[in-house]
């Protein structure tokens, strides 16, 4: 994540300002440390917006040692009650190699898929939000209806391939991934991915992608809503919709759950 370059973007004086940047760690233990406190952290977010859905969902982030392993939220844990020391740490044969729970096998067989293709992507997000599920049965792209949408400006696919059908064929998991080329992805009859440099990054966009959704949802079925002019859509993504905006964006909701959440830190 270039900061520097992103929040001249954002603007030339607030890049002069002490503006919060994410942090750089002088270890790699430190450094994990950091995104599995941050993945507990998006996880209970989830759990209060209420995105949860029986054993369904979960968010991933690459280890900074071992690449090719990531952490994951283990299955059926109430995102809710996530600990860090609830943490498990999985390879990309699907073997848990730290940690005492299951592995979700859906879990595994995208989102390994996700960070072997995608050596951009530290962190993913997916679960089974009610408005993102509702708007992916129209098998329709996002429209820029309200300055929120253009964070996704020609940055969010739409994936028809095996819309609704549960993923536990680790070819169906590539095949999905192969399909998943930006931050973000409306997967038919199934819902909402996002993905980022950080956990933050990726838990903020799939908060934010979850809502426009819902505002479309609202729109829609209130008239018929016009859209941004595209020149103004594509201003204000590259204002709203860098990867340091979408960390910065999180960090509120981090404030609101290490305050509201302590223990999921033990």
């Amino acid at each position: 994540m270039d900061t520097s370059t992103e929040l001249e973007v954002v603007s030339p004086s607030l890049a002069r300002q002490a503006l919060p940047v994410p942090p750089q760690h002088s270890s790699v233990e430190l450094e994990r440390t950091y995104r599995k406190e941050r993945l507990a952290g998006a996880l209970r977010i989830f759990g209060k917006f209420g995105f949860a859905e029986g054993v369904a969902g979960h968010i991933t982030v690459r280890d900074p040692e071992f690449p090719d392993m990531f952490w994951v939220n283990p299955f059926g844990v109430s995102f809710s009650h996530i600990k860090v020391s609830n943490l498990i740490l999985v390879n990309h044969k699907g073997e848990v190699v730290h940690g005492d729970y299951p592995v979700n096998r859906a879990a595994f067989a995208i989102h390994s898929a996700i960070h072997a293709q995608r050596p951009d992507v530290v962190s993913a997000a997916h679960a089974h939000s009610i408005h993102g599920k509702a708007f992916s049965t129209l098998h329709k792209p996002l429209r820029y209806l309200t300055q929120d949408d253009c964070a996704f400006y020609n940055d969010i696919d739409l994936i028809k391939d095996n819309g609704g059908q549960v993923v536990f064929d680790t070819g169906l998991g590539e095949s999905f991934a192969s399909s998943f080329t930006k931050k973000a992805a409306i997967h038919a009859n199934h819902g909402l991915f996002t993905s980022g440099a950080s956990v933050d990054e990726a838990a903020f966009w799939f908060v934010s992608l979850e809502r426009s959704c819902q505002a479309q949802l609202l729109a829609l079925s209130a008239g018929d809503p016009v859209d941004i002019k595209d020149e103004w859509v594509a201003e204000s993504y590259r204002l709203t919709g860098n990867s340091y905006a979408g960390w910065l964006s999180f960090q509120p909701l981090w404030q609101d759950i290490a305050l509201s959440d302590p223990e999921l830190f033990s």
